[in-house]
């Protein structure tokens, strides 16, 4: 099961990697339908010369008859009736499919039938073996015993033998195309959201830097007027912070490390600008857990800023707790805070939530479980992320 997944997988990749457009041109349209008609008709020419021991005239005159009959039914189904069919309702087009079916029989008999009057009137015939008068034979029939009930059934089978092939193959092709496309539709789609992901995330970078800085130094200014020997301590956590989103997030994947380092100077960097009875707990992962692994940068920030922007602010029981673990190859992200009333009317955070959650499902698909809860007045964010190493 799991190697018919892998070879399914493998050539479903194979297929999104072939440009058809750039494949498929016009010229190489034609060659290629060229070659596949000379191959049916050398084989058809070998069956009639070694089966029925036709001459090589005879097997050239019945081998064009069979192959252009086949052509006319192929490029009058695929290029004319096909294109019509599906444009109605998946229930006229299986309706219509039905209804084509004894048509093109019809056509298909119809079109063997004007060779044999042609051929009949140009004096050929098969003189010997098992198709012997043939010719003659066809050609005598009225247009209504051509096309009769009983030969519609009888050459059914006949028909869908031949031109199975044919169809399965083209059926294929297109689908092949078909899915090929899609696939790039999907791969240009996810691109230009991500550009779009990348550009709210630049202008989160913008964003942060002035307000955060402005903030920050006027909290280094505060201790260099009390000699706080905080002061350095906070130069350099402010010297990191700048650093990481300035040069080090322009990644699309940053070490683990760096991200929770980011996260903890910036908490710390928060947390002085708020009084001591403020109740701020925060907890990390050690370095050595978060050796090997790697994750979007800023991935968290959203919620984090939002959490020290409207919460902290009733004025009793007003807290904000915020704990990251690495378990198991996960990340586990958990924060929580009060919030006012005030800023609950005003819609908490709604846009920069709604593209932290869309940045999420296209740079982890299927390996993120993201949950934002609103309890009275506290506000909770939890999500677990599978890391890369």
């Amino acid at each position: 099961m799991q190697s018919t997944q892998l070879f399914s997988s493998y050539f479903m990749d194979r297929i999104a990697e072939i440009d058809f457009e750039k494949f498929y041109t016009k010229q190489k349209r034609i060659l290629l339908h060229g070659l596949m008609w000379l191959s049916f008709a050398t084989l058809l020419f070998l069956s009639y010369k070694i089966a029925y021991h036709l001459t090589y005239f005879n097997s050239f005159i019945f081998t064009l008859r069979m192959a252009v009959v086949n052509m006319v039914v192929f490029y009058s189904f695929f290029y004319v009736a096909l294109p019509i069919i599906f444009k109605g309702s998946v229930g006229m087009a299986i309706l219509y499919i039905i209804i084509a079916f004894p048509v093109f029989v019809i056509i298909w008999l119809l079109v063997t039938y004007t060779f044999s009057i042609i051929y009949y009137s140009l004096g050929f015939e098969i003189l010997s073996g098992e198709l012997k008068g043939a010719i003659k034979g066809s050609a005598s029939q009225t247009v209504l015993e051509a096309i009769s009930v009983k030969r519609i059934i009888s050459q059914a089978i006949i028909i869908i033998s031949i031109l199975s092939p044919f169809f399965f193959a083209k059926i294929l092709f297109e689908i092949s195309r078909l899915y090929n496309r899609t696939l790039n539709i999907q791969k240009q789609k996810t691109t230009l959201e991500i550009q779009n992901i990348n550009i709210e995330k630049d202008f989160l970078k913008a964003q942060l830097n002035p307000h955060f800085l402005f903030n920050t130094l006027n909290n280094l200014y505060s201790l260099s007027l009390k000699k706080d020997d905080l002061a350095p301590e906070v130069i350099l956590n402010l010297s990191d912070t700048m650093s990481y989103t300035l040069y080090e997030s322009n990644t699309e994947k940053v070490a683990l490390n760096k991200e929770v380092e980011f996260i903890k100077n910036y908490v710390q960097l928060e947390k002085m600008r708020h009084s001591g009875d403020k109740n701020i707990q925060f907890e990390f992962p050690s370095e050595l857990e978060c050796s090997g692994f790697y994750i979007a940068p800023l991935l968290t920030f959203t919620f984090i800023e939002n959490a020290f922007k409207y919460g902290l602010k009733s004025k009793k029981d007003s807290f904000l707790v915020l704990d990251v673990k690495i378990k198991e190859g996960c990340f586990y992200f958990h924060l929580e805070n009060d919030i006012d009333e005030v800023y609950k009317k005003a819609d908490f955070g709604g846009i920069g939530l709604e593209n932290s959650k869309k940045r999420l499902q296209l740079l982890y698909p299927d390996k993120h479980e993201l949950q934002i809860q609103e309890e009275g007045n506290r506000f909770k964010v939890l999500l677990k992320l599978d890391l890369e190493n």
